[in-house]
C-alpha cells in the first residue's frame, strides 16, 4: 500500500514538472507581462524600459524568508534606485494579500499578483504541485533594453539585495566600458 502511494506520488510530481518552462537565458528578451500591483493597477514590464529592473519572484507573502528578502530590498531601496533600477516583486498571491504585506512592512516598490502563475511559468520560476502553485525564489536583472542581464536561481534572502547592488554596479560598469 505504501509502495503504491509512493509510486503514485512520484507520478504526480513527474506530471507536475512536465509543464515546467525553461529559465530565460542571459542576453535574451525578458518575457513581457501585464499584472496587477498591490493596489490593483495594471503594471507592465515595458513601463520600465530604459531602466534596470530587479524582478524578483518569491513564494508567499508574510513568510519568514519572503519577509526578510522584501525588507532587505526596502532597506536598500535608495542604493538600488541610485543605480537607476526599479525593484518589482512577483508571487502568485492575490492583490489583497500583496496590499496587506506591502503596508505592514512599508514596501516602497510594486508587488505584482501573478494569480494564474503564467508569468512565473514563462520565467521558469514556478513550482507547480498540481494542487498548489508557488513561485520559486528566483531573481532576474533586466537591462534597460529589456534583456535578461543576470539570473539568480539560488538566493539568500538576507544578503540578496546587497548582492543585487554589487552586480548592478558590475553590469553597469561593463555596459559603459569601465
Amino acid at each position: 500500500m505504501i509502495r503504491k502511494l509512493a509510486v503514485g506520488l512520484l507520478a504526480l510530481l513527474a506530471l507536475a514538472n512536465v509543464a515546467r518552462a525553461e529559465v530565460p537565458a542571459i542576453g535574451t528578451a525578458a518575457p513581457g507581462f501585464s499584472l496587477p500591483d498591490q493596489n490593483g493597477a495594471p503594471r507592465r514590464l515595458a513601463e520600465w524600459r530604459g531602466r534596470w529592473v530587479v524582478l524578483y519572484f518569491y513564494p508567499k507573502n508574510d513568510t519568514p524568508g519572503c519577509t526578510t528578502e522584501a525588507c532587505s530590498f526596502r532597506d536598500d531601496i535608495s542604493l538600488i534606485m541610485a543605480l537607476g533600477a526599479q525593484v518589482v516583486g512577483i508571487s502568485v498571491d492575490d492583490t489583497v494579500s500583496h496590499k496587506a504585506f506591502a503596508e505592514k512592512h512599508r514596501l516602497p516598490f510594486p508587488l505584482l499578483s501573478d494569480a494564474t502563475a503564467e508569468v512565473a511559468k514563462h520565467y521558469g520560476a514556478l513550482s507547480d504541485w498540481l494542487v498548489m502553485k508557488v513561485a520559486k525564489r528566483y531573481t532576474f536583472i533586466v537591462d534597460p533594453a529589456g534583456r535578461i542581464a543576470k539570473v539568480y536561481l539560488s538566493v539568500d534572502p538576507a544578503r540578496h539585495s546587497q548582492e543585487i547592488i554589487a552586480d548592478l554596479k558590475q553590469l553597469q560598469g561593463r555596459q559603459s566600458g569601465k
